[in-house]
């Protein structure tokens, strides 16, 4: 029988473009004080993990975020981090550092909802859902799960569009519900990995 292991999925604590409601995307912007909060918070949740691996994007608001965490994290004590920008954010394109209020505004409150919830339709000069997993899956599969066969427990600590490709992947979510799925700031989801199989832990 294979080892059990863990998979623990974090989307980064709040950044102060967050805040504003600009849309972010690989814009490379710092946490606020209350996304400091919610990795300490997130930190506590996941104290008495002991993580082997922790992947995050090249973006510094989930490397921040994953830092807390294991700041939090008294056993993790040889744990190794990887850097992948696969598992950055989607990129937003021409929408990168723009309110949302102005963006509906300008393009229309409905297209703004296209662009922000379709799979497969992506903004200007930016990614799609579906263009996004195209490189995260690939991360997920050649990296994290070969290390998870081998019982080795994995914080994965990423961006809310990167990380529902993920979850999309994980659970078999089609493509007309996984628009509806949201991932709250800091908030750990956890699944065990077991015989090649995962399980949603509640």
């Amino acid at each position: 029988m294979k080892a059990v292991s863990l998979l623990i999925l974090v989307r980064h604590g709040q950044s102060t473009w967050n805040a504003k409601k600009l849309f972010t995307g690989w814009t490379d912007v710092e946490l606020t004080d209350q996304g400091v909060i919610e990795a300490v918070n997130a930190g506590k949740l996941l104290c008495d993990i002991d993580f082997d691996f922790i992947y995050t994007s090249k973006l510094k608001r989930a490397q921040k975020t994953a830092e807390i965490i294991i700041q939090c994290n008294s056993k993790s004590k040889n744990v190794k981090i990887i850097k992948d920008y696969r598992l950055n954010e989607r990129h937003y394109g021409d929408l990168q550092g723009v309110n949302h209020d102005v963006a509906r505004e300008k393009f229309g409150a409905e297209q703004i909802q296209i662009w922000r919830r379709s799979f497969d339709i992506p903004p200007p000069n930016g990614e799609s859902l579906k263009m996004t997993s195209e490189r995260t899956i690939p991360c997920l599969e050649e990296e994290i799960i070969p290390e998870l066969t081998t019982g080795k427990n994995i914080l994965v600590v990423a961006h809310g569009n990167s990380l529902r490709s993920i979850v999309m992947k994980i659970e078999d979510i089609s493509k007309e519900d996984i628009v509806k799925l949201e991932i709250p700031t800091g908030k750990p989801i956890s699944y065990s990995f077991e015989n090649n199989s995962f399980i949603f832990q509640k």
